[in-house]
């Protein structure tokens, strides 16, 4: 019994030996911390400080981000102090209750806002006052995106506010329109007004055939009814050409629908090189719709100022691109619309004149796409961005191939990539597409990455303050300080969300999505930011201190004085 009370006050003992170590190792440790701290708080305070804090650029500013950016471009806006707004009538959502309230009205008005957006809080009243207005024509709601990040990544919110428009639960249409109330009061009662139309005398038909440059015309049994309600639903969904429905041959024959046809019928008339669609689907809203989608826009769209909207706003999304001069056009365009036929649905087609002085260099820099010579790639939108680009001759045979082995997930993406650097041993390293693995991806490393645009002012105004943290940093072998280029460089791993973006890569743990560092950019604060994530614990470096300096005459006493004593 004697024993075993012995043990136990031992064990006791023990713990309590052990609660006084770690108390006194966390002692010491938030001791190097605060005196590390202190240590570039003066450095940095020697210098005029650079740059502001991370969330007041990115409330004011959204730099380009990507290919649609090309033809949007950015805004900025300065936050003013706004009275209090009555919301009653706006609806908040969340993902619990976003799925119903989109369901539930057939024309829905949905925000996406940040708390700090000065944009957001201008909006506000006007945006209120719009939903009290449009009681009973449309719902408006709007939602945290700071709060609702599963929605806001689903929906691609770049910036804000953004709002959407769902049309009987689906989402159609980005509101681009004055932020006023009139102006949104104007655009959703368009929106929500009768889409379709009726065609009783041939006199309408010559004239809508005339003036019109693309329509669907639906030949039915009854201009009331089940087909009707069909086919009115899905023009909801869309807004950029007419939909017209008829119950008299003679008005369909001039749509060049035969008298005999099986009704309900569908076509789709445009005044183009592809004239003619017929529609041999289910007669239901989604088929309707999914024909439409994919047959109003060109064979091949021309990538203009007035094209960009069809290829940005368009369902779909994967994109089949010809780069070419525009000496080439008539060698190659042919060749693309007879591929484009046989994948409507499920590519836009697209031709980007190279040697166009306003966009040429523009988009095919974004695409990292080189030299002269023409150039075939498929491109996935703006959701993951990957590429893969046509290894061969540009001909119908492996054009089409292309595209099918995209659609069968056998290509290798490509991605854009500097030239490897001659020599990479500064204070900060650099990555480029074809070291990104070697360096960033490294497990034994704990890796902070900087991604630029060379044209962006703040990251202009930030470089001092990311070399001088890098020349702090240089000697613990555990850690990298490194920058990429974002306009020249692209690799799976590395997102940015406007430039600069900053992130962190945990040593031990590359295979999980990085950190994105959200603090203020100063050397301070990205310290304390390492310190706190890094899997390998480490310890600033501080220089050592100098010797004292004294004057001639002191140091010849100091030497007499020393040799007195060695005569001693």
């Amino acid at each position: 019994m004697a024993s075993s009370t012995s043990i136990s006050l031992l064990l006791f003992v023990s713990f309590l030996l052990l609660l006084v170590n770690l108390r006194a190792d966390n002692a010491s440790s938030g001791s190097d911390l605060d005196e590390e701290l202190a240590f570039l708080a003066a450095e940095e305070s020697k210098e005029q400080s650079h740059g502001g804090s991370y969330h007041e650029e990115h409330d004011q500013y959204r730099d380009f981000e990507n290919y649609e950016d090309l033809e949007h471009g950015g805004g900025g806006y300065e936050e003013e102090p706004l009275p209090t707004v009555d919301e009653k009538d706006v609806a908040v959502l969340t993902k619990d209750n976003f799925t119903e309230f989109v369901g539930n009205n057939s024309f829905a008005m949905v925000e996406f806002y940040a708390p700090w957006c000065g944009a957001c809080k201008a909006l506000a009243p006007e945006y209120a006052a719009a939903a009290t207005e449009l009681k009973g024509v449309a719902a408006l709601a709007k939602i945290d995106a700071t709060e609702e990040g599963d929605l806001a990544q689903k929906y691609e919110i770049q910036g804000f506010p953004t709002v959407f428009l769902f049309v009987d639960g689906e989402m159609r249409k980005t509101y681009e329109g004055e932020r006023t109330k009139d102006g949104i009061v104007t655009w959703l009662k368009k929106k929500a007004s009768p889409s379709i139309h009726n065609i009783t005398t041939t006199e309408e038909a010559e004239r809508v055939l005339s003036a019109e440059p693309k329509v669907v015309l639906g030949f039915l049994n009854s201009l009331v009814g089940s087909e009707s309600e069909e086919l009115a639903a899905a023009s909801r969904l869309e807004d950029d050409l007419s939909f017209y429905q008829t119950a008299s041959p003679d008005i369909a024959k001039l749509f060049e629908i035969e008298t005999q046809v099986k009704r309900p019928a569908l076509v789709l008339l445009k005044k183009e090189e592809e004239k003619l669609a017929r529609f041999d689907g289910n007669f239901t809203k989604t088929a309707i719709a999914e024909f439409v989608s994919a047959n109003k826009v060109p064979l091949v769209i021309n990538f203009t100022r007035e094209g960009a909207s069809l290829i940005f706003e368009n369902s779909v999304k994967n994109q089949l691109i010809l780069f070419a001069k525009a000496n080439e056009t008539e060698k190659h365009l042919p060749t693309l619309r007879e591929v484009a036929k046989s994948f409507k649905g499920k590519f836009v087609f697209v031709y980007v004149q190279m040697d166009n002085e306003d966009y040429g260099e523009a988009v095919s820099g974004f695409f990292g796409v080189t030299g002269t010579a023409p150039k075939v790639l498929v491109y996935t939108g703006n959701e993951d961005m990957r590429k893969f680009i046509l290894d061969g001759e540009l001909t119908a045979k492996n054009i089409k191939t292309l595209a099918e082995d995209f659609l069968a997930d056998k290509l290798k993406p490509f991605y854009k990539s500097d030239p490897l650097p001659e020599t990479n041993d500064g204070d900060v390293q650099i990555i480029v597409g074809n070291n990104f693995d070697e360096i960033v991806l490294d497990e034994s490393k704990d890796v902070l990455l900087e991604i630029y645009a060379p044209w962006c002012g703040y990251c202009q105004s930030f470089e001092p303050i990311y070399n001088k943290l890098g020349k702090y940093l240089k000697g613990i072998d555990s850690l990298v300080v490194a920058k990429m280029d974002g306009t020249s460089n692209e690799h799976p791993r590395a997102k940015a969300d406007g430039f600069p973006t900053i992130l962190f890569f945990p040593a031990g743990n590359k295979s999980f999505d990085p950190i994105t560092v959200d603090v203020d950019r100063t050397v301070v604060e990205l310290y304390k930011f390492l310190k706190k994530h890094a899997s390998i614990p480490f310890k600033l470096e501080k220089p050592a201190t100098p010797e004292p300096i004294i004057s001639a005459k002191k140091a010849n006493e100091k030497i007499e004085g020393d040799s007195a004593k060695d005569e001693l």
